[in-house]
């Protein structure tokens, strides 16, 4: 008498492994997903009191962080961004590097007499969609956009800044909320000159936006 010895069935290996596959699959697809960044921080330098001059936000960009880094006044910052190595400079109007691209101008800023100020620039990168809670800076902001619209809402209506247009200038201490608008991913380079005493950012009450920007 044969005795026949218990085999799996060949389908349930393959089904096995089709699951395996579906799963890696699955894993891969998710994990590729793009994130939500916002805005992060990406220098930040002490300018203690300012003179009382207009002054204004300058933009230039370098081959290297070497380069930027020789070509730096008494109140810049070198940064990497969006792949490329930028100076910030809070000096005056006609004040330009040694060498590099010179990228935009902003200002004046508007700023308030006497107290220490402290420079944050950060790097934001948003889908149309995307909107921040609304907030406010102890001192002027500053937006330059690179790619997509960005619409932004205080108590004084909307503003909008878009890629190769003006840059947005927002006065100190009133109640913002910024939406990005528009089909394309949003990418922009912001300054925020605040109070040193005080972070970049702090939630803002007693004013509730009308959603001029919902529409962009």
């Amino acid at each position: 008498m044969k005795i026949r010895k218990n085999r799996a069935p060949r389908l349930s290996v393959k089904l096995i492994s089709l699951a395996i596959v579906g799963a890696l699959a699955y894993s891969v697809e998710v994990s590729a997903q793009p994130a939500q960044r916002g805005a992060g921080t990406i220098a930040t330098t002490t300018l203690g009191v300012l003179p009382q001059v207009p002054l204004y936000w300058h933009l230039d960009t370098f081959p290297d962080g070497a380069a930027a880094r020789a070509a730096m006044g008494a109140r810049s910052a070198v940064a990497e961004s969006f792949g490329k190595t930028w100076l910030f400079t809070i000096a005056e109007s006609e004040w330009r590097p040694i060498n590099g691209t010179r990228v935009a101008k902003v200002g004046p800023l508007p700023l308030t007499a006497g107290g220490i100020f402290t420079a944050t620039y950060l790097d934001a990168e948003t889908s149309p969609g995307f909107q921040t809670d609304v907030h406010q800076h102890g001192g002027p902001e500053a937006l330059y956009t690179i790619s997509g619209e960005v619409c932004l809402e205080t108590p004084q209506g909307k503003m909008l800044g878009r890629a190769g247009g003006e840059p947005l200038l927002i006065a100190g201490n009133q109640p913002m909320r910024l939406t990005s608008i528009g089909t394309e991913k949003r990418r922009s380079i912001v300054l925020v000159l605040h109070d040193a005493s005080q972070p970049w950012k702090v939630p803002a009450t007693g004013w509730t936006p009308k959603g001029l920007c919902s529409d962009g």
